[in-house]
């Protein structure tokens, strides 16, 4: 099952998977136990290779809709979840159609396909894989010194799962935005006058893409925001905590 997950990963993302790294051993280990580690390399030409240094202010930002938690903040639902008394094979909380371990175990999104599409239309200035640290973290590396995200969280719906997290946690919002993609699994950011171009391209290639904020110079904070870190988040308090 490790394998076959690992190999449809490896066809979405139109990379190859090197058989001869992959081993079972039984024996070694004890069944139902597994050990993982991998890697992956790619190779660009350099001058097609992004770098903060083209993102300029008034830049869009385009989130793109993650299929859940993705593979990051998992200690904290484990804690929320032990917490609560909950079992994994009761109905999800927050999808009664599924078993909760089920639930939280919808496969990362891969947007590698979607991606090359938007970079194809020669107005994708950055890009920010919203993984560990979630959107508080990720988005400034992808932007230079001087600039920074201002998101608006209201711009859209935070998923179930995230809301059930938040409130049955006790997850204060900014603390939510640090650990999770909070439905973001994905910052394109694109100039504004290809941004619409960038937007169709990723719809087109099957993405929920839609603008989540702008590039603006480093200094200006919303009314919820913070921006210590590069980026200020306005309207955080429409989220559940």
């Amino acid at each position: 099952d490790l394998v076959k997950g690992i190999a449809e990963g490896c066809r979405q993302a139109g990379c190859a998977l090197i058989g001869g790294e992959t081993a079972e051993m039984p024996g070694l280990y004890e069944p139902g136990r597994y050990d993982l580690a991998g890697f992956c390399v790619g190779a660009a030409e350099r001058d097609r290779i992004l770098t903060p240094d083209g993102v300029k202010a008034g830049d869009v930002i385009i989130g793109l809709a993650s299929s859940g938690l993705h593979a990051n903040g998992f200690s904290l639902v484990r804690k929320i979840v032990a917490d609560a008394g909950l079992d994994y094979g009761q109905p999800a909380p927050f999808d009664e159609d599924r078993a909760l371990g089920r639930a939280l175990l919808d496969p990362t999104k891969i947007y590698v396909k979607s991606c090359l599409a938007a970079l194809a239309t020669g107005g994708v200035t950055g890009l920010a894989h919203i993984t560990g640290g979630g959107l508080v973290e990720n988005l400034p590396r992808a932007l230079p010194r001087g600039l920074m995200g201002v998101l608006d969280a209201g711009a859209w719906t935070l998923p179930g799962v995230f809301a059930w997290l938040a409130e049955t946690g006790s997850v204060p919002a900014g603390e939510m935005a640090r650990t999770f993609n909070c439905g973001i699994g994905m910052a394109v950011i694109a100039s504004p006058e290809k941004a619409p171009d960038v937007t169709e391209a990723l719809s087109d290639a099957g993405e929920l893409a839609f603008p989540i904020g702008a590039v603006e110079k480093a200094g200006k904070t919303g009314e919820a925001g913070e921006d210590a870190t590069g980026i200020a988040i306005d309207n955080l308090d429409r989220w559940p905590s």
